[in-house]
């Protein structure tokens, strides 16, 4: 006979989204559940941002060693895959525990392992062995990498973010299907690790992007070896021997990619098989559950949230919407999601992060714009580690309310960080060319770019009238 358990609030998944849902309950006191039938910590733990940030990290210190010689300083990098390898697993092993069975039961949640499935509208079972009737529920799911329909790829070894971090030897060649920031981001780890690599994109790669800062990053990952060929479709893979033959057409023209090792990277798809979601009346499709602006499902008791809910795949906005529902399902407070401040980064070399509207974008939605930009090689801290190429580049109304801004340079991923809070808070650009910046920073280029936005008043005759009238007053 099934154990039945008769929480407040059930998590199924514990992923970033999951665990902080069911930690921040515990925290006051709500009975409970989660569910997880894989390993505690989702994808960005096991397989996603941990791993991949560990791996890029490494790629790096290889890629400053070969290049320190524009600073006069000598190295002789000896690349050792095998001890790369065990440096991810043992940054993923450092963050384990906080994301560990363990320590949820030790906040007073009862995790089960298993698979869960809805039963009714009010009802999950977990593998027959134990039924949970939960006052409010939470899919938290994630996702899983998308395999495309590609002939003979099914036939054929390939790696996936789930796989390639098992890897004990370096790829002799890898070939990537997919230009997106997964692809593009482990494309040029390995590259600097030493392996020849090949992406292959149908569209254009980093689609989502501003194009201008794209390119950017493009033409540093071509400086490094990275082939990358854009529209370009896969029309069939096979096995060959100990290669992998990708058959690619690009216009007319069709030829092969031979490679060691395929890794594919075109997307993910949320997973939402079996879980019963008709018996719970769900309503969702292959994109992903069907929410509300409050992120309820079509069930009022039930909450999707994160990758199980489409929209932006990310696990800031996993715990976003987590902190959401807390908001919600504890204390009743109106809670609606708003995805305009919502930041994303690739974390290629050079970064690239975006906020907000793109000029495009805000032109589409019939806002006058204007577009302030400041490079990278004017500022000094920029040219004293020799990291010269970026900018800095913001888009705001005519009256100066910020509408979005996109970084692509050495650490864009921190330096987005108080253009989202302009963004949320509807600040004007005065209040960023006014904030105090410590010398020498890269922050100083988003303050001189907002400053760019006051420079035509230099030569407005009116100002200048203004000015000369007030020095007359001594």
């Amino acid at each position: 006979m099934a154990e039945v358990l008769r929480p407040d609030i059930c998590v199924i998944g514990a992923g970033a989204g999951g665990l902080t849902v069911a930690a921040a309950a515990a925290a006051f006191a709500v009975p409970v559940v989660l569910v997880e039938n894989r390993k505690m910590g989702g994808d960005c733990l096991n397989y996603g941002c941990v791993p991949s940030k560990a791996l890029i990290a490494a790629a790096k210190r290889a890629h400053d060693s070969a290049t320190a010689g524009v600073f006069g300083v000598d190295a002789n990098p000896v690349n050792a895959f095998a001890r790369t390898n065990q440096h991810v697993h043992n940054v993923i092993a450092s963050i384990a525990p906080n994301d560990s069975t363990e320590r949820l039961t030790g906040l007073g949640v009862r995790v089960v392992s298993g698979t869960a499935r809805f039963t009714s509208p009010d009802t999950v079972a977990v593998e027959d062995a134990i039924e949970i009737k939960a006052r409010r529920f939470v899919i938290a799911t994630g996702s899983a990498p998308t395999i495309p329909p590609i002939p003979g790829l099914e036939a054929a070894p390939y790696l996936t973010n789930e796989t390639i971090f098992d890897l004990a030897e370096l790829p002799s060649h890898l070939v990537v299907i997919g230009g997106g920031p997964v692809g593009l981001e482990l494309a040029q780890a390995f590259r600097r690790l030493g392996a020849a690599v090949t992406v292959i994109e149908a569209a254009r790669p980093l689609a989502k992007d501003d194009p201008e800062c794209a390119q950017i990053v493009l033409d540093a990952l071509a400086r490094e070896g990275v082939a990358i060929r854009t529209g370009a479709t896969v029309q069939l893979v096979r096995q060959t021997g100990g290669d992998i033959e990708v058959t690619v057409k690009c216009g007319d023209a069709v030829d092969t990619v031979t490679g060691s090792h395929l890794l594919v990277a075109a997307g993910r798809t949320p997973k939402l098989d079996g879980l019963g979601l008709e018996a719970a009346g769900i309503a969702y499709v292959r994109a992903g559950v069907t929410i509300d602006r409050g992120l309820k499902t079509t069930n009022r008791r039930v909450y999707a949230i994160g990758d199980a809910a489409g929209g932006p795949m990310f696990t800031h906005v996993a715990n976003y919407h987590a902190s959401l529902v807390i908001r919600n399902a504890l204390f009743r407070l109106r809670a609606m999601v708003r995805y305009n401040a919502v930041p994303w980064v690739t974390f290629t070399d050079p970064e690239l992060a975006h906020v907000g509207l793109n000029d495009e974008q805000a032109k589409e939605q019939g806002h006058r714009i204007r577009v302030l930009r400041w490079p990278y090689r004017e500022n000094d801290r920029a040219q004293a580690e020799r990291a010269t190429r970026g900018h800095v580049k913001v888009v705001t109304t005519r009256r100066g309310r910020i509408l979005g801004a996109t970084i692509v340079g050495a650490q864009a991923g921190e330096l987005i960080a108080p253009w989202t809070l302009a963004i949320d808070q509807g600040l004007n650009i005065r209040a960023m060319a006014q904030v105090v910046v410590p010398y020498p920073t890269r922050g100083e280029a988003g303050k001189r770019a907002a400053m760019g936005f006051f420079a035509l008043a230099a030569a407005n005759p009116i100002v200048r009238r203004t000015i000369r009238w007030l020095r007359r007053l001594g």
